[in-house]
């Protein structure tokens, strides 16, 4: 009887080992982050003004932080030409950029490249000689739209496609109306472009210039606009009820987001890249719409936000 007990005991020991053992290592699993160590480092990291860029620079602000970094904080800098030139001056070592943008603002090329990849190794490349380096890019593409509001589709003709602007236009001029952002006005690839593409003109009296954070309400409200520039990543879409158009001659170039680095950083801290890598990875268009949201519509901040993700993915605790 008292073998019996033993052999009972022995395998009760056995068996809480083998849970603590398998269980125990999984919970006990450093973050993605841990083997990074950038202790002793300090970053500026720079961010543009609006949700998806804010969210974005604080995920590399906080995943820095994580690796021991100091991180001087300059999120919501401006807009693209801010952060650039700051970007370039040195005054921040790192911002998220898009592919696009990159391509056609910065290195003043018109034709966009539509292959992804290829677009973004032909930005890296040449980016490098203005001491710039772009770590991998995210698969988000958020790109430019023209959206409308789905309940005004009807009293527009229904209109699916920006090409159908030119009637729209012409038969109706009153309500053929657009909200858009300062730079969206006079970028090669944002309204002046997608018009001479397109072949219509809105009467200038139709184009109302506006912060680019309330266009997407001011199109579901329909008072000063009936269509509005938009991010196709923004979690407003789908929670106001807009509806995109489809860019049926493929005007907007696509707009991966990577982070860019000041090439002097970079030389001095080359793990950043595959640190960043994984990051960007997990960036997926679902992901960032719902980081967007969680800010735009659910009301959290992107601090906040970015620390969720961060930790959802194991990047941090």
């Amino acid at each position: 009887m008292r073998s019996k007990w033993k052999l009972a005991v022995l395998t009760l020991a056995i068996a809480v080992l083998a849970v603590a053992v398998s269980g125990g290592g999984a919970a006990t699993k450093p973050p993605l982050l841990a083997k990074y160590k950038f202790k002793g480092a300090t970053f500026t990291v720079g961010s543009k003004e609006f949700t998806e860029e804010r969210v974005l620079g604080e995920i590399a602000k906080q995943a820095l932080k994580a690796t021991g970094a100091k991180v001087k904080d300059q999120i919501g800098l401006g807009g693209t030409s801010v952060n650039r030139a700051a970007l370039l001056s040195g005054k921040i070592d790192m911002y998220w950029e898009y592919t696009g943008t990159g391509y056609i603002v910065h290195l003043k090329h018109t034709k966009p490249i539509d292959n992804p990849a290829g677009l973004f190794a032909a930005v890296a490349k040449e980016d490098k000689a203005n001491g710039v380096k772009w770590l991998p890019r995210a698969p988000f593409n958020d790109t430019y739209g023209i959206a409308v509001r789905k309940e005004a589709v009807a009293k527009l003709g229904g209109i699916t496609k920006i090409s159908q602007l030119k009637n729209t236009i012409r038969t109706l001029p009153k309500e053929a109306t657009i909200c858009v952002g300062n730079e969206f006005s006079t970028r090669d690839d944002g309204l002046p472009g997608l018009e001479s593409r397109y072949g219509f003109k809105f009467p200038g009296d139709n184009v109302v210039k506006i912060d680019e954070g309330i266009i997407y309400k001011s199109v579901d409200d329909g008072k000063i606009c009936n269509f509005g520039e938009v991010f196709t990543t923004d979690g407003r879409i789908g929670g106001l009820g807009l509806k995109v158009l489809k860019d049926d001659k493929n005007f907007f170039p696509v707009y991966n987001g990577a982070l860019n680095v000041r090439l002097k950083v970079f030389n001095k801290y080359p793990k950043l890249a595959p640190m960043f890598k994984l990051i960007s990875a997990k960036l997926t268009d679902n992901v960032m719409t719902s980081l967007n949201a969680s800010v735009d519509i659910g009301g959290k901040f992107p601090d906040e936000v970015a620390k969720g993700f961060l930790k959802k993915y194991k990047f941090i605790k």
